[in-house]
């Protein structure tokens, strides 16, 4: 699980409601119903109605992936994936049939059932990009859909705070009420902009992170499944599949090997003088 999400929204709210209580404010002043109702009421609406209800409907239920985050890593991938070619090596392409059956993975499943069944390379690759492009299809369509509703939010805040001002001008002959009025208007505001970079941005920008990572370990098990039918060797799958993912910075070498290192450097250096 990656909680990078969690992580962001909470230390955002944080960070505002430090900034309340540096300021001598009270968390209380900006959770009034009827402003919070407005905005976040009208967003999701708006955004409603801007789509589909497949659409909305899709994107709901993209929250919980996106909250957790769950990814696979490529080393995971390249593991596995180098296992199943010294499987198909030593036992023939038809023995991938109880992999297949055995994957957690519905793009594995699918990929390895059809190598296992003799399906040509061309017309594999074809399935398989197909499933690729739906992915993205529908991550990328759920993203927008929260993109759509962080760019509703600050319009919909500033409507919420004109509606507000028209009862603060019915109240000028009672000159003490104005300050408590114009400052409950201007929460309408604050929420449109806080609901949109706090919330709808982070969550659409999430989504369509995720929906990368998702589509590039399915390009991965692509490349490596088709390697696989065409009698690539366990050993150069590997190097392969690890020259398509990005590579870790090498770690300076510590403790005793460190000061070879230093030693070698320095000895260097005195021949070149």
């Amino acid at each position: 699980m990656d909680i990078a999400l969690i992580l962001g929204i909470v230390g955002a709210f944080g960070a505002l409601i430090a900034m309340l209580t540096l300021e001598g404010q009270n968390v209380t002043a900006i959770l009034l119903p009827a402003p919070m109702i407005m905005v976040l009421g009208a967003t999701i609406a708006v955004s409603f109605g801007s789509s589909t209800v497949a659409d909305a409907l899709r994107a709901f239920r993209t929250i919980p992936s996106a909250v957790r985050g769950k990814t696979v890593k490529p080393e995971q991938s390249i593991e596995a994936l180098v296992g199943i070619a010294e499987k198909a090596r030593r036992d023939g392409l038809l023995s991938l049939e109880s992999d297949a059956a055995e994957a957690s993975d519905p793009f594995l499943r699918v990929a390895l059932q059809n190598v296992a069944d003799g399906a040509d390379e061309e017309e594999l690759r074809t399935v398989l990009e197909d499933q690729i492009a739906l992915h993205e299809r529908a991550g990328k369509s759920s993203a927008k859909w929260f993109k759509t509703a962080g760019g509703y939010a600050p319009t919909i805040g500033i409507i919420g705070t004109v509606v507000s001002l028209t009862h603060v001008l019915s109240n000028l002959s009672s000159p003490d009420k104005l300050g408590p009025l114009i400052a409950s208007a201007f929460i309408a505001t604050l929420w449109g902009l806080v609901s949109a970079n706090f919330i709808w941005l982070p969550i659409g920008d999430r989504i369509d992170r995720l929906t990368d990572l998702e589509s590039q370990r399915m390009q991965l098990v692509l490349e490596a499944v088709l390697a696989i039918q065409a009698g690539a060797g366990p050993h150069l799958l590997a190097e392969r599949l690890r020259a398509m993912t990005p590579q870790r910075p090498q770690r300076e070498p510590r403790g005793k090997q460190a000061d070879e290192k230093q030693a070698s450097d320095d000895l260097d250096l005195q021949d070149a003088a």
